[in-house]
C-alpha cells in the first residue's frame, strides 16, 4: 500500500486521511469536517467535485481481506453515503497486470469533473491516461502524446494540471525533458508541446525512475517543478534559464512535520488555492479544533 496522508484538493478544500478516517479542511479558515470511517485498507483513491450535481465525491478501492477488494464512491453530504461501483480497471497487485500504475492517488481536472491516472510499461512504449468521470461514474482511456525515438522508456513520464489542464512530462536521454498540455480535456488531438527544458545537473541528479515533475506554472511562463533531491526548481519557458528558489522542502523548516513517504524518506506535495468554501455548505459537520484529533502524515502551511 502506498502511503499518503492527502486524497487530493480542489476548491479551496483538502481531503486528509490517516488511513482509517478521511476529512475535508480548508487550511484557510481552519475549519474541517468531520472525520469519515473509511472500513478498510486502500490502495488507489482520489478526491474530486461532481459539477453537475454540486457533489464532493471521495474515489477509493478498498481492501478487506487479501485479494478482496471493493470499488466505492462516497459523496459528502450531511449524510455520507457510499456505494460500490464498477470494478477499477487496474487491479492493484495484480501479477497479470501489463501496466503500472504510477500514483495512487487520482488527479483532479477542474471542470471537467474527472479524476485522472497515469498508466506505464517500462517494457513497451504504452503510456495512457485512466479517466473516471465523477459525474457519469464511468471509466475512460485517453492517448497520451507519442514519445520521440529517444525518450527513456525506463524512466516514467510525469502526470499533472497546469493552468487547468492536464499535462505530462516526459524525459529524452541525457538532453531535455518535453512538457506537453492537453488543450481541450479528453481530445488527444489537443495534445500541444508547451516546452522543451535543457537539462541541469541538480534537474537530473541524483538519477531517478521518474521525468521531471510539473508542480505550478505561474502567470509569467515560469514553470515550478520538483527536482529528484525534492528541490523546487523554477523554470523559465521563455528564456530558458533556471533558478532554484530559497525553499528547502527537507530541511529544519519542516522537520517537525511527520513526511509522506514517496519511497525511503520522501516527501509529497500537493499545490493548493485558498478559498472560503466552508464544508458546512455540503451540509457536513465542522469543527475548527478537528486537526487536534485527527493526524494526517503532513500538514499544508
Amino acid at each position: 500500500m502506498w502511503d499518503d496522508a492527502t486524497f487530493g484538493s480542489c476548491n479551496g478544500l483538502l481531503c486528509l486521511h490517516d488511513k482509517e478516517r478521511a476529512m475535508l479542511w480548508n487550511p484557510c479558515t481552519g475549519f474541517t469536517s468531520q472525520p469519515l470511517e473509511i472500513g478498510g485498507l486502500f490502495h488507489v483513491c482520489g478526491f474530486g467535485y461532481d459539477h453537475v450535481n454540486d457533489k464532493y465525491k471521495l474515489f477509493i478501492i478498498v481492501e478487506k481481506k487479501l485479494g478482496e477488494s471493493f470499488t466505492r464512491i462516497f459523496t459528502l453530504g450531511p449524510k455520507c453515503t457510499w456505494r460500490t461501483i464498477q470494478d477499477f480497471p487496474y487491479r492493484p497487485h495484480d501479477p497479470n497486470n501489463k501496466a503500472i500504475l504510477l500514483a495512487p492517488v487520482g488527479l483532479f481536472v477542474s471542470g471537467t469533473g474527472t479524476l485522472n491516472w497515469l498508466l506505464c510499461s517500462s517494457r513497451t512504449s504504452f503510456v495512457a491516461v485512466l479517466s473516471l468521470d465523477l459525474v457519469k461514474e464511468t471509466y475512460s482511456q485517453i492517448s497520451l502524446p507519442s514519445r520521440d525515438s529517444d525518450d527513456a522508456l525506463s524512466v516514467f513520464p510525469q502526470l499533472a494540471t497546469l493552468r487547468g489542464c492536464l499535462a505530462v512530462s516526459y524525459e529524452t536521454k541525457k538532453t531535455h525533458s518535453t512538457l506537453w498540455m492537453m488543450k481541450e480535456y479528453g481530445v488527444p488531438q489537443s495534445w500541444t508541446k508547451l516546452a522543451i527544458i535543457p537539462h541541469h545537473p541538480l534537474l537530473v541528479n541524483p538519477p531517478r525512475n521518474y521525468a521531471l515533475e510539473p508542480m505550478y506554472m505561474l502567470k509569467n511562463d515560469v514553470l515550478l517543478v520538483m527536482s529528484p533531491s525534492g528541490k523546487f526548481v523554477l523554470c523559465n519557458l521563455n528564456d530558458g534559464t533556471i533558478d532554484f528558489p530559497n525553499i528547502d522542502s527537507s530541511g529544519d523548516g519542516m522537520t517537525q512535520l511527520r513526511p509522506l513517504s514517496r519511497g525511503a524518506g520522501g516527501r509529497t506535495f500537493h499545490i493548493y488555492h485558498e478559498s472560503l468554501v466552508s464544508p458546512s455548505h455540503f451540509g457536513l459537520p465542522t469543527c475548527s479544533s478537528q486537526m487536534r484529533l485527527f493526524k494526517p502524515g503532513l500538514f499544508i502551511w
